[in-house]
C-alpha cells in the first residue's frame, strides 16, 4: 500500500507516513485529526530536530494557531527505517530540546 505521505528529513532521508501510523496518531491524539499538513510541514521545515530516547529523532515546529491553541507540533521518526512513528502537539518543547539538539533552523 502506498504511504499517505513521504517527506525528506533534514538529512535527506525519505520518511514514510503509513495509513496505519496516521490512524495510530489520530486515535491516540484526536486533536491531530485534520492536521496531516502540519505533520508534513514540521518534517520538511522544522525549527529544531532533537534526539529521542530510543534512537529516534523528533522534529519540532511552533505554530501560533492550532486546533488547541499555540503549540509545537512534534513528529517522531526513525531515519534508519525511513519511518514516522508518531506525532503530537505540546506546549513543553523546552523539555524535549533538553534531550539534545541535533539540528536548529538558522
Amino acid at each position: 500500500m502506498e504511504p499517505l505521505a513521504t517527506v525528506n528529513s533534514k538529512h535527506g532521508i525519505p520518511l514514510r507516513l503509513t495509513h496505519e501510523r496516521w490512524s495510530h496518531i489520530v486515535e491516540s491524539h484526536d486533536y491531530m485529526a485534520g492536521h496531516l499538513d502540519l505533520v508534513v510541514e514540521t518534517l520538511s521545515d522544522p525549527d529544531y530536530v532533537v534526539a529521542g530516547v530510543r534512537g529516534e529523532s523528533l522534529a519540532l515546529k511552533r505554530y501560533d494557531r492550532t486546533a488547541i491553541g499555540p503549540k509545537h507540533v512534534v513528529v517522531v521518526y526513525r531515519e534508519g527505517d525511513g519511518f514516522i512513528v508518531t506525532a503530537f502537539m505540546t506546549s513543553k518543547a523546552d523539555k524535549l530540546v533538553k534531550r539534545g539538539l541535533q539540528w536548529r533552523k538558522s
